[in-house]
């Protein structure tokens, strides 16, 4: 595994415990950091986070990442021994959204491809009957 990727992968577990342990912001719901992309000079890293909520929850929780970027950085760069911290930046991962919203879509059609096949057989067996009373 390529060095960038062990420093993502540190990253995103120290950033983790700091934002769940150290961080008192009300602003933060339900987050997630759900991947950490780190630059091949590991001067710069991007951390994509999730949130379990709405739009609005999305907005509160960019601000508290965004009023809280520089402790983060202190305390990555206390835990984990760097020449350089990085620069972080966060972004919105909205993957987790888009799957199970895909996941819904899929599981309407499957439904409705059932009650499709369920019309089906029952109308056939209507018609049989009406066959043989003939």
């Amino acid at each position: 595994m390529p060095r960038h990727e062990k420093v993502a992968q540190a990253i995103r577990r120290q950033v983790s415990n700091i934002v769940h342990d150290e961080l008192k912001d009300p602003r933060l719901g339900f987050v997630t950091i759900t991947q950490v992309e780190v630059s091949a000079d590991l001067r710069h890293a991007k951390i994509l986070y999730s949130v379990l909520g709405k739009d609005e929850d999305y907005k509160r929780t960019k601000e508290a990442f965004e009023s809280a970027g520089g402790f983060i950085r202190k305390r990555l760069g206390e835990e984990i021994e760097f020449r350089f911290v990085p620069e972080i930046i966060f972004r919105e991962d909205r993957g987790t959204e888009y799957s199970v919203r895909i996941q819904e879509v899929l599981n309407e059609i499957k439904e409705l491809n059932e009650q499709a096949t369920q019309e089906k057989q029952s109308s056939s067996k209507r018609r049989k009957v009406s066959k043989r009373k003939k």
